[in-house]
């Protein structure tokens, strides 16, 4: 993955040090989900419960997020509710693009002001742009600890990605079987 227009890149932000704890211990979550929720005030309550536990159980997680539907703006709103609410200093909200999209170029300020870091999959850009969300899903699960699906049927690209997840061995929520 690679920042866009300067920013830290990511190899500096894994050797961030503090110097009374030693190392900073980031851990890495990432979300997939169908672009279309029939029941999002549901999966918002379960979203808020899990970020709260994660941010309670780890010393920062980093929330790696895409744009592309109706889960991950649930995600995105919960998350940042979450840190406005209980606890901001020990997470960052990634949006990750697959290539840099028009909508972020026409937008710039406004993604900046809401996400908190904002990369391009330097893997994903490089790709033909069909394949270019599912090479990006994988890099993003790749680097995470645990990935958090709302899947509730077996198609699609939310449905590839969980088999990917599993298959890669991954630690794995599906939100749809989660309860509170």
């Amino acid at each position: 993955m690679q920042r866009l227009f300067g920013a830290p890149t990511l190899l500096f932000r894994f050797m961030e040090y503090d110097y009374e704890m030693g190392a900073l211990e980031i851990y890495t979550v990432s979300f997939f989900g169908h672009r279309y929720l029939d029941n999002i005030l549901e999966i918002e309550a379960k979203l808020e419960e899990l970020i709260r536990q994660l941010l309670e159980q780890h010393e920062y997680c980093d929330f790696l997020i895409g744009r592309d539907g109706d889960f991950d703006q649930c995600v995105s709103s919960s998350v940042l509710r979450v840190k406005k609410s209980y606890r901001d200093d020990n997470s960052s909200l990634i949006l990750v693009l697959p290539y840099p999209r028009k909508d972020y170029l026409d937008n710039q300020d406004s993604f900046e002001a809401y996400y908190d870091e904002i990369e391009i999959c330097e893997k994903s850009s490089l790709s033909h742009f069909k394949s270019a969300f599912q090479i990006r899903n994988q890099e993003m699960i790749n680097r995470s600890d645990l990935v958090i699906f709302n899947v509730d049927h077996e198609s699609g690209g939310a449905y590839q990605t969980l088999k990917y997840a599993k298959h890669q061995g991954k630690e794995l929520i599906n939100i749809t079987d989660y309860s509170i």
